[in-house]
């Protein structure tokens, strides 16, 4: 047991190394294979074609073994026969104790009011939503991988950033004791630029922990352990001008999203259910065949206590003629499912629609946000450049520094969000269209 669990460490430790470097199609690829949720939605897929392959089975002969063996108490008396013109009963056979019976039956539906034929369109048709749903579920769960990707090269950069000012901030700070030590400043000035490097330090700390956050999630999505130490590679975030219509993305919406046709099969497979509902009004014909090794076999007389057998075929017909309204109350309820199913696909319709247009207007804001975030950032780094040689120069104060330095790491971060959210905002729109996002 031992050796076992050590070659698991070691397998795991050659599937998942510490230093593990991945990128965005890895990083999909590896989560959609650990999704708890996709397994769950694949067992549903997988018990959805079991059912068909069940209904399937009603139309084939049934064959089917039966075996008893019965003991009659001792007080059975035998079969005997008293005639006019004797006294004396005459004793045709004796009472047999033991009794064994075996039976070989084969049963065939000839006709069932098409129960069995809507049964297994229904199964097929609820078999497809299976698949339909299946799909969605991928879609979702790449969704999530993308958030935790991005989320997680969010909180780096956020940290780079930080780590950078501070930097900066030291740099002033050593400059700015000389000017203190020579006379070219205050001593208020020094405590300005030491109260903003340790603001800049509070931030970073809790940049960190933000970042070991955010580790942790993306290693979760991936089915990795939290404390693994995943490193993600990424390629440049390109801004795109936009090159579609409005009008073509509801169409597409509504063409693709996995969950409009997973409701409408479950609608279809609805008024299946209605037909087979519905067969309750007419009569079952079957065929029966069979044949039976009895000791002893009634079929022969006078009994007697040794094997026989003997085969029977034949045709039943069995119909309801009056359930106290057993199949029009079954129905009703499968019309009313039926209705409830409609309405959900009506709504759900509805929801898309409104999705799609968020959607797009989304993506709209976040790329004139990143156009916005871009000019600021030239103009707050340009005003930090010459702040810094001003400074230097003794033609600005520290609170000038200071202000200029917190506006180029406000800028540089809001640029870094802001190409994010369009990043992830372009993959909303694409999953809310019913592209593939995987």
């Amino acid at each position: 047991m031992k050796k076992i669990f050590f070659l698991s460490l070691i397998m795991l430790s050659v599937l998942y190394p510490q230093n593990q470097k991945l990128t965005l199609q890895e990083s999909i690829e590896l989560g959609l294979q650990s999704s708890k949720d996709i397994r769950i939605s694949h067992s549903k897929l997988k018990s959805s074609e079991a059912k068909v392959s069940e209904v399937n089975s009603m139309f084939l002969p049934q064959l089917k073994f039966l075996a008893s063996y019965t003991r009659l108490s001792d007080n059975v008396p035998p079969f005997e026969v008293i005639t006019p013109s004797s006294p004396i009963p005459f004793r045709i056979a004796d009472a047999i104790f033991d009794q064994y019976s075996m039976r070989l039956s084969l049963h065939q539906s000839l006709f069932t009011g098409l129960k069995l034929l809507s049964s297994k369109n229904s199964a097929e048709y609820n078999y497809n939503a299976a698949e339909s749903e299946y799909s969605k579920e991928m879609n979702e769960a790449a969704m999530s991988i993308h958030s935790a990707f991005w989320n997680y090269y969010r909180a780096q950069q956020i940290k780079n950033l930080l780590t950078n000012s501070l930097n900066q901030i030291e740099n002033h700070l050593k400059d700015t004791k000389n000017f203190l030590e020579n006379g070219l400043v205050t001593q208020n000035d020094y405590l300005k630029l030491q109260v903003q490097y340790s603001n800049t330090k509070l931030q970073l700390i809790e940049a960190e922990n933000n970042l070991d956050l955010a580790l942790a999630v993306f290693n979760k999505a991936l089915g990795l352990p939290l404390e693994n130490l995943t490193e993600i590679v990424t390629e440049e975030i390109k801004v795109r001008p936009l090159e579609f219509e409005l009008d073509d993305l509801f169409k597409e919406a509504m063409t693709n999203r996995d969950e409009l046709r997973s409701l409408e099969f479950k609608l279809i497979s609805s008024q299946e259910n209605i037909t087979a509902a519905q067969s309750g009004w007419f009569p079952n014909v079957n065929l029966i065949a069979g044949i039976n090794y009895s000791n002893p076999n009634v079929r022969f007389q006078p009994p007697v206590a040794e094997f026989n057998y003997n085969w029977d075929v034949g045709v039943n017909l069995s119909w309801d003629l009056w359930n106290w309204g057993l199949t029009s109350s079954q129905t009703a309820q499968a019309e009313e499912l039926s209705v409830q199913t409609q309405a959900s696909l009506e709504k759900l319709s509805d929801i898309i629609e409104v999705e799609v247009y968020q959607s797009y207007l989304n993506l709209v804001r976040s790329t004139e946000k990143v156009d916005v975030s871009r000019l600021s950032l030239e103009q707050a780094s340009e005003n930090y450049r010459i702040t810094s040689e001003k400074y230097n120069e003794q033609l600005a104060t520290s609170t000038d520094l200071i202000d200029a330095e917190v506006s180029e790491l406000q800028a540089a971060t809001n640029l870094k969000t802001s190409l994010i959210e369009y990043n992830l905002a372009k993959v909303r729109l694409e999953k809310a269209v019913g592209r593939r996002i995987y």
